[in-house]
């Protein structure tokens, strides 16, 4: 039998969607644009599933159940057999020819489309299409393969396909894990209205698929972008002058001028001592320092969310956050995550590509079962970064008395850099610590907690009085502390 076939051309692999925005005239950070990110949609026409990709549907036997009245005739008189044979023969020839009317191999064709990024925490719709060639409408049963990390339950659901329309059917996906994930093909079990017979057929759309950090949470924190430009336009109308390194003008030497501000060239052609003025950089560089090590592996549970989330989690959606301020705000960021060996690495820069490589970089980031090498980090940022810069370091502390590796790093850091080192609270051990014991064991466990309370509290006042600002802050709200302590950074000029 032969048909015109209803389909468009067969692609020869994956469209993908331009992986970057053109950068904007006037040079100013943009926002990433969440479309660039949106998976690739992927489309193949159906192969046969099985060995024999067919087999017979259920009003095939249920034709077949009924001809077993004839058996209670054939008690008296055996040539009812004979009528019971041709009953069941009659059965077979029904479901030969609707399993010939059936589509085969090649005659559908199927498609995933995404509708949104794949991020943590955030529910996205996927479609799956299908569109069928042959003279009759079909009854499709699918079922699409995606990862547990995507969907608890598989998805599966029932369309009816007319010919030449193409049916499609949605699902939602919520990621709880970040990074690449693997989808398979899609099956289907296609039947006719007469349901003698069905097809087994498989469609490859096997992708994968990069789950981004909490892409929702930047887009809830905009008004911080209000905040961060008004603080800017202030700045532009009070000109600073610092120990920076931007040149702002020439003066007169004046008494109390330190020798390594006057401008030897000048002084040369005047005769006189001309002394160079500086203003405080409005373009600094902001590392972003993440632990990935087995502190971080720990589990928090907030309300709506589909699982417990790690902290590592919290910790990358909220660099990402920060990120949008602080390449709105005309900074440079980088990226520096590591546990027992350094995972990503971004150096300081701006613009669209520089920010989707962020997020690149931070879907990728995983938690090690290990303790991570703090100094290793440091020694590192230290190579990469020549300058003053601000270092943002989220990390935790262990529970241990003696000083952890991870202040040593920081201290070592502040020499140099402005270290927000930020650590990631235990709100379980707060309200243990808080709670007035009835029992032994209560109050062993209270006492437990309210040490390592204290302990923490010594850690931080330690950091600060030797430079560094320091925040505790639950994991739900990582993200507004960490845009506040920047923009607070930034209105006092503090690099």
């Amino acid at each position: 039998m032969s048909f015109a076939s209803p389909f468009p051309p067969m692609p020869s692999g994956e469209q993908t969607a331009p992986a970057f925005p053109a950068s904007p005239a006037s040079g100013a950070a943009q926002p990433l644009v969440p479309g660039t990110m949106i998976p690739s949609s992927v489309s193949a026409r159906t192969e046969r599933s099985g060995r024999a990709g067919a087999a017979f549907g259920g009003r095939f036997f249920l034709f077949l159940l009924i001809g077993l009245v004839w058996l209670g005739p054939a008690w008296w008189d055996a040539r009812f057999l004979a009528g019971m044979f041709l009953w069941d023969l009659l059965a077979v020839v029904f479901w030969a020819v609707d399993l010939r009317r059936l589509p085969d191999r090649g005659d559908m064709f199927v498609a995933r489309i995404w509708s949104a990024p794949a991020a943590l925490s955030v529910s996205t719709q996927v479609a799956i299409e299908v569109t069928q060639g042959r003279r009759s409408a079909v009854r499709v049963e699918l079922a699409d393969t995606v990862p547990p990390a995507l969907r608890a339950v598989p998805p599966a659901f029932v369309l009816w396909c007319q010919p030449g329309v193409p049916a499609r059917q949605t699902y939602d996906v919520a990621p709880v894990a970040r990074g690449d994930l693997r989808l398979g093909g899609v099956h289907l079990r296609v039947q006719s209205r007469l349901g003698f017979a069905e097809r087994w057929l498989a469609a490859r759309l096997e992708q994968t698929v990069r789950v981004y950090p909490n892409l929702e949470e930047a887009r809830r924190h905009t008004f911080y972008l209000l905040r961060s430009r008004q603080s800017e336009m202030e700045k532009r109308r009070v000109r600073l002058r610092g120990y920076g390194r931007e040149f702002e003008s020439l003066r007169e030497y004046h008494q109390g001028d330190e020798l390594r501000d006057i401008c030897w060239t000048a002084s040369a052609r005047r005769g006189s001592l001309v002394t160079r003025l500086h203003t405080i950089e409005r373009s600094q560089a902001v590392w972003i320092v993440m632990d990935a090590g087995r502190l971080l592996r720990a589990r928090v549970m907030l309300a709506g969310q589909p699982a417990a989330l790690e902290k590592l989690d919290f910790a990358a959606t909220a660099a990402l956050t920060l990120s949008y301020i602080v390449l709105y705000s005309g900074d440079r960021i980088g990226l520096l995550a590591y546990g027992r060996q350094l995972q990503q690495r971004v150096n300081p820069a701006r613009g669209p590509r520089h920010q989707r490589a962020l997020a690149d970089a931070l879907a990728l980031v995983r938690s090690e079962p290990y303790e991570a090498d703090h100094l290793l980090a440091c020694e590192t940022l230290l190579r990469a970064q020549k300058r003053r810069s601000l270092i943002v370091w989220i990390t935790d502390l262990p529970e241990t008395a003696a000083m952890p590796e991870v202040m040593e790093g920081a201290i070592r850091l502040m020499r140099r850099h402005l270290v927000l080192f930020v650590v990631l609270a235990q709100p379980d051990v707060a309200r243990v610590g808080a709670a007035s014991p009835v029992s032994p064991g209560e109050m062993y466990r209270s006492m437990a907690a309210q040490e390592l309370i204290q302990r923490r509290d010594v850690a931080m006042r330690t950091l600060h009085t030797q430079g560094a600002l320091t925040v505790q802050v639950d994991s739900q709200n990582l993200a507004p502390a960490l845009l506040g302590k920047y923009l607070e950074i930034k209105e006092r000029s503090l690099v």
